[in-house]
């Protein structure tokens, strides 16, 4: 395919704004997205409904039901990245076993963790909506909650391949961990 300024030359690459054909010399790479000089002008003179595409949040939240494909209909690479890493690590360690005793939890997580993905995915569709309608400006960003999540996993895992999380205290008491949520969301609920 050919830059759709530049038809002799092949394009490397595709504005994420309005899908035309780009190549080097007129990709201008913002935060590791490509863009066309107009998208680009648009941006940076305020035109925020140029600047993002609409999307529809029905179909992100359907798309988000496989981890990391409403992300990326959203546009958002990175959080899709980190969607579709927790997902395979869930898959790796319920295989692997690696939590010992909490295998079980694993796999539950492992299979709400799309219904998690497609929540997340509608609500940075509304986001991007109420931006491209000229609305209040919504930080649809990759969440810390992700990398969280990364950590908190590969630290279980950790314990769980030096037989540290194995045992009678795990197999009884993992319901403290729902209970700690609980009260988290509680607490950030009565803030709000």
């Amino acid at each position: 395919m050919k830059c759709a300024t530049h038809t002799e030359v092949d394009a490397s690459g595709f504005c994420r704004n309005c899908g035309k054909p780009l190549c080097p010399q007129c990709a201008h790479d913002v935060r590791g997205a490509l863009y066309c000089e107009d998208c680009l002008v648009a941006a940076l003179t305020g035109s925020a409904a140029a600047a993002l595409p609409r999307s529809n949040a029905g179909a992100a939240a359907a798309l988000g039901l496989i981890p990391g494909l409403g992300a990326v209909y959203n546009g958002d690479y990175t959080r899709a990245v980190i969607q579709l890493a927790i997902w395979a690590a869930l898959l790796a360690i319920g295989i692997t076993q690696a939590f010992g005793d909490l295998t079980t939890l694993d796999w539950l997580a492992f299979g709400f963790f799309p219904v998690y993905t497609a929540i997340d995915s509608y609500r940075a569709a509304q986001a991007r909506q109420i931006a491209a309608a000229g609305g209040p400006s919504v930080a649809v960003g990759p969440a810390p909650v992700g990398a969280i999540v990364l950590i908190v996993l590969g630290v279980l895992a950790l314990l769980g391949n030096f037989d540290l999380i194995r045992g009678e205290w795990i197999s009884k008491g993992w319901p403290l961990i729902l209970i700690a949520i609980g009260v988290w969301l509680y607490l950030k609920r009565s803030r709000a």
